[in-house]
């Protein structure tokens, strides 16, 4: 598929919860590591990217925080997964896995069920998540910002922490490097330096790695934004050990804001916190922090699946079922 995708800038446009993931730049991105990619429309404005993932455990169809369609359209959309299940057949998928931008409530879960769909045993792309409103003035985002926070942000400006930010390939081999030393101290499973090589060659300049240094340059935190549509995502995190005292990524959030503000962007994505009353979950760590910026918490309904072969899609279940415990998700 075309990166250039003239559509796309109109699809964003109509649908204000359209992000990067259904964005030609991410069509690229999974065409650079292997994967088959395909863009559908849907009437004028509606879209799925979808992306066929060949897993050990079976090959299916994925469609990140999408499709972008008239959810209130039962006939539209009816016809738009009637569509969807023939392209899955047609790749010899056993299921199709989507997240659709819908927030949570009874109302959009009867409406998965009445479409055919299953609930998902993993979830997909950021569930639940923080999202600042960038429309207002800093004065209200530093207002909005829990006191602990606010506070923390003034440290830094007094300490002297510097943000710089740059998408230089031996930037994205260093963030890689720090990165893989966190994953190790904080448990999680980091992308590989070629998913983050082929982030960068797919989005170009709007991929960034922000970096905050200390007044003599020490590195101390490091932040991957992803830029499309009318949001910003805070994607991908790493950090020193000096992380542990000094308030770097602070520093890091509160410059990406002005940022994105100052760029025309709407909204900034924190992407990805733990659900309420799960204290083991996986984003469990980060999210005091996340939600300390003021942002709206929102809770999108959980990844869905659609059956295409029964067999298969069983096996799938007890792989996955197993996943999700063993990695606290």
């Amino acid at each position: 598929m075309s990166s250039n995708d003239s559509g796309w800038k109109a699809t964003s446009k109509h649908y204000k919860e359209a992000n990067f993931l259904q964005s030609p730049a991410y069509g690229k991105m999974n065409e650079l590591l292997g994967d088959k990619v395909i863009c559908e429309n849907f009437g004028e404005n509606g879209r799925a990217l979808m992306i066929v993932r060949n897993a050990k455990r079976g090959r299916y169809l994925e469609i990140p925080c999408g499709p972008l369609v008239d959810w209130k359209d039962k006939k539209g959309l009816k016809a738009v997964f009637e569509r969807v299940k023939e392209i899955a057949r047609q790749e010899k998928c056993v299921f199709v896995r989507i997240r659709p931008q819908l927030n949570m409530s009874s109302e959009n879960m009867k409406l998965l069920s009445e479409l055919g769909l299953v609930e998902s045993p993993m979830h997909l792309a950021a569930e639940h998540t923080v999202i600042i409103d960038l429309t207002v003035s800093e004065e209200e985002l530093l207002a909005k910002m829990r006191r602990q926070t606010r506070y923390e942000v003034r440290r830094a400006e007094k300490m002297g922490i510097k943000v710089t930010r740059g998408n230089s390939e031996e930037l994205f081999h260093e963030f890689h490097t720090v990165q893989a030393e966190t994953a190790k101290r904080q448990g999680f499973v980091p992308p590989s330096l070629k998913v983050l090589l082929a982030e960068r060659e797919a989005f170009g300049e709007n991929a960034d790695i922000y970096v905050a240094e200390t007044a003599e340059g020490e590195k101390i935190a490091y932040g991957l934004i992803i830029k499309d549509g009318r949001e910003g995502d805070y994607y991908e995190a790493a950090s020193t050990e000096l992380n542990r005292k000094m308030p770097g990524a602070y520093a890091i959030i509160w410059q990406v804001m002005r940022d994105l503000k100052k760029e025309g962007y709407e909204r900034f994505n924190l992407w990805g916190i733990a659900p309420a009353g799960q204290p083991n979950h996986r984003y469990a760590g980060v999210t005091t922090f996340k939600t300390g910026f003021g942002g709206e918490i929102v809770e999108y309904v959980p990844a869905h699946d659609i059956v295409i072969s029964r067999m298969g899609y069983l096996k799938d279940l007890v792989v996955e079922k197993a996943r999700k415990k063993r990695r606290h998700l």
